[in-house]
């Protein structure tokens, strides 16, 4: 068993490594007061192919691994953890049309998705279905060529800023076999957006309520079948879990980066902070945790490229680990600052607001839980032993 990065994934890391210290932390905290969306930003990344990660070759992507991807997604994170977040569900939702499309639907798409000059968002959650996804009430009823949508989605990130919403709403009977995933154009004549969310964290991204009426949408921008919704949600967020858990890890890294720096030259009763033991043994154990997170990331990630009949529960470990940890690394990190961290001065604050969101989204830590114990408790292929 080789824990070293190859040559291919050491220059993927070196390359997300510069574009995260060039493009995207010196410009952060100027995005998060001004609650800027850096278009500008993605179409950069789109040409180092960090828009299209995994998508295949033949559709403009990339067609890296998941693993590949999430050493990438780790990099960005560490100069701005909201656009990192933002390339993350991009790059899910773009892959679902990748997938799933019907060629002429990928082809008319993919190249200005895959260049970042338009966007993508996810369109899963209701104001009334967010952990429950299998309750959303958005309906597509066939009629002629066309569905006509109807409904709500609430907090979709990119909303009224995208392209293309990759939506999931109900065509049939209750429950996830009812449920249907359609690419609808975010132009489309009947679809209006909410105010601009005011969050705690993520503010250079957009959130928005997306409100459908009587939206005409093509059968032909149908992904998969009718009733495969459900399924091509669950299977996004597979892989968006691992993208959003390496998210927090490159977040917590960053901090513990700074906190390294700076108990080294404050000072306080004649000696520097790092000569106490105190904060010595937190630094210990801020990276003991930042490294046990990314291991059961690219554990989940190799899963999930495998496509291990166990890799989604090793997702729901991995997002539920790392999120809480790399959440309680950036804590730390402010206490170790003292008043200094909580202050705009230092990114420091900035790290706390932006990976506290990571335990909510992509389905909630607790719900993470609950996927873990029910492997655990009634799934026979599940195997302790690794």
């Amino acid at each position: 068993m080789n824990y070293d990065l190859n040559e291919d994934q050491l220059a993927f890391q070196e390359t997300a490594k510069r574009f995260a210290e060039t493009e995207l932390a010196p410009q952060a905290s100027i995005w998060d007061a001004a609650c800027e969306f850096p278009k500008q930003a993605f179409v950069e990344a789109g040409k180092l192919g960090f828009m299209a990660m995994y998508v295949p070759e033949a559709d403009k992507g990339i067609g890296l691994s998941r693993l590949d991807s999430s050493i990438i997604m780790e990099e960005l994170a560490s100069g701005c953890t909201s656009t990192a977040a933002f390339i993350s569900i991009h790059n899910m939702a773009f892959n679902m049309l990748a997938r799933y499309g019907r060629k002429s639907l990928v082809d008319q798409w993919s190249e200005a998705l895959a260049s970042g000059r338009k966007l993508v968002s996810y369109c899963l959650t209701e104001p009334g279905a967010g952990s429950d996804a299998a309750s959303l009430t958005t309906s597509g009823k066939l009629e002629g060529d066309h569905y006509i949508v109807n409904g709500c989605k609430a907090f979709i990130s990119g909303a009224g800023d995208t392209d293309l919403l990759v939506t999931m709403l109900r065509t049939g009977e209750a429950g996830p076999k009812g449920i249907t995933c359609l690419a609808i154009p975010a132009t489309s004549e009947g679809i209006s957006f909410g105010k601009k969310e005011e969050k705690l964290g993520w503010s250079n991204q957009p959130t928005r309520l997306i409100h459908f009426e009587n939206v005409r949408v093509p059968k032909e921008n149908l992904l998969a079948h009718e009733g495969d919704g459900f399924k091509l949600a669950m299977e996004g967020l597979d892989g968006g879990r691992i993208n959003i858990a390496a998210c927090s890890v490159g977040t917590a890294r960053a901090s513990l980066q700074q906190s390294i720096n700076y108990v080294k030259e404050r000072k306080q009763f004649n000696q520097t902070i790092a000569d106490f033991q105190a904060t010595q043994f937190k630094l210990s154990d801020m990276l003991t945790e930042l490294v046990a997170s990314r291991q059961m990331i690219r554990l989940a990630a190799f899963k999930l490229d495998q496509g291990a009949a166990d890799k989604s529960v090793h997702c729901a470990m991995a997002k539920r680990l790392a999120t809480d940890l790399g959440f309680k690394i950036c804590d730390e990190a402010l206490q170790l600052h003292g008043g200094y961290g909580y202050i705009k001065e230092y990114p420091i604050e900035r790290y706390f607001r932006d990976t506290r969101v990571h335990r909510i989204l992509e389905g909630t830590n607790e719900v993470m839980r609950l996927i873990i114990a029910r492997a655990l408790l009634s799934d026979e292929n599940f195997q302790l032993l690794g």
